[in-house]
């Protein structure tokens, strides 16, 4: 009887033991899955922030081009494309968390816990 108790004991360890191991395996990768779908957030905003940088920079040469030949001084087409950018700075800090941050998290936040949602769905029973 003692062996019978035993043997169960150790036959209920083992499968414990498979399950944390598992289940661990588990959770490493699904971190694995989110850290690769926020990598790859972060790298696709990042190459879109450099297109629009230098969409921004080229258009700020042609509108200092540009005023500097209605003007016929580019010192006053640059300077006032110049103006430009810093009122543009200006109203990107004053809105930065409506315009940048909260979509930015928002985005990260939707993109990570989609999946989740996903999950939830495949798991509900059919009515």
């Amino acid at each position: 009887m003692e062996e019978n108790f035993s043997n169960y004991f150790n036959q209920t360890g083992k499968v414990a033991k498979e399950y944390l191991e598992t289940r661990l395996d588990l959770i490493k990768l699904q971190a694995a899955g989110k850290l690769s779908k926020a990598l790859g957030l972060f790298f696709s905003l990042t190459m879109a922030f450099l297109l629009f940088f230098f969409v921004i920079v080229f258009l700020g040469m042609v509108v200092g081009f540009w005023i500097g030949e209605l003007t016929g001084s580019y010192t006053i087409g640059f300077s006032c494309a110049a103006g430009l950018f810093v009122l543009l700075l200006i109203i990107m800090l004053i809105f930065r968390k409506a315009l940048i941050q909260r979509p930015l998290s928002n985005m990260l936040v939707q993109e990570l816990l989609g999946e989740m949602d996903d999950k939830d769905e495949e798991h509900e029973p059919v009515a």
